[in-house]
């Protein structure tokens, strides 16, 4: 987000693409050629871009992902992404230039969120600083952020039928939420505080509360002190299965402003969603060089 807080960006590195109703009619039998860097771009001139690629396009190295004509590439201290991807409907346009993270710290936090082990989320540095320049007016600007990774070896409509996510930035770090309804009936309900220096603790966060549903009537919830209802205060990414808002509530006395996200996959299993997802999410199986 950028410290303003008119302007956001979200880049996501997909081998196995799990949004793509591609991947789905697939069978998801060949993650490598399903691979995307989705990129969006949220505020005034906002665009979203997801091209799901095929094989020819993913050239995985020990610090750098290759999809296409974009990359994310770790330094060593910072990861540096370069973006050259097309939007989709209904503003097509390129979306050209570079984002760097820069972690405070990394951490060596991994939360299984299945009890096998199925999905792991290991947050990489919840706390960031990030700088954008893209080819586009008014959308050069540094902000704070951070660099997390999911990974998992089953579809997420097969073992989840609702999670949010929050991560907000605190006076001494930042604090990650992860709350989850399993397939099986039981819960995830973690809220993890973060140092300045990544050093990382379970804390004991304020209950669950709803707030107002997204414009496409997808739940929403996050942790909130007794008496406060959180807030949008950013609007990001509005799709039928899915929500990502930045959010103002109150933790342990504390009030926030982080990014949050609510995912309904009992809407996401339907098979009616797959041929919207289409027109965002073009399939382009040959690459180039």
């Amino acid at each position: 987000m950028s410290d303003c807080g008119t302007k956001a960006v979200s880049v996501i590195g997909f081998i196995g693409s799990v949004f793509s109703p591609w991947y789905a009619w697939s069978g998801r039998r060949d993650p490598a050629n399903h691979c995307c860097i989705n990129v969006a771009t949220y505020g005034p001139g906002g665009r979203f871009t997801m091209t799901d690629r095929g094989r020819a396009a993913l050239k995985s190295e020990t610090n750098t992902l290759h999809v296409g004509p974009s990359s994310m590439h770790w330094t060593g201290d910072k990861l540096v992404i370069d973006i050259d991807e097309i939007s989709s409907p209904p503003v097509i346009s390129r979306v050209r230039g570079q984002i760097t993270v820069t972690p405070r710290a990394v951490t060596s936090v991994e939360l299984p969120l299945t009890p096998d082990g199925a999905h792991v989320w290991r947050p990489f540095a919840p706390s960031s600083d990030i700088t954008v320049d893209l080819e586009a007016k008014g959308w050069q600007w540094s902000g704070h952020g951070y660099f997390d990774a999911n990974f998992g070896t089953r579809a997420l409509e097969q073992d989840f039928s609702f999670w949010t996510w929050g991560r907000y930035p605190t006076k001494s770090g930042a604090t990650c939420i992860y709350d989850a309804t399993r397939r099986d009936g039981t819960t995830l309900d973690t809220a993890v505080a973060f140092d300045a220096d990544g050093t990382a603790r379970i804390v004991d966060a304020p209950p669950r509360t709803p707030f107002k549903r997204s414009l496409w009537q997808v739940r929403r919830e996050t942790r909130a002190d007794p008496g406060v209802t959180p807030k949008q205060v950013l609007n990001m990414l509005d799709a039928p299965f899915y929500s990502r808002s930045a959010v103002q509530t109150r933790l342990s006395g504390e009030v926030v402003t982080g990014v949050h996200e609510a995912l309904d996959l009992n809407r996401f299993a339907s098979p009616l969603l797959k041929p919207m997802l289409a027109v965002r999410v073009p399939r382009r199986k040959g690459w180039r060089s």
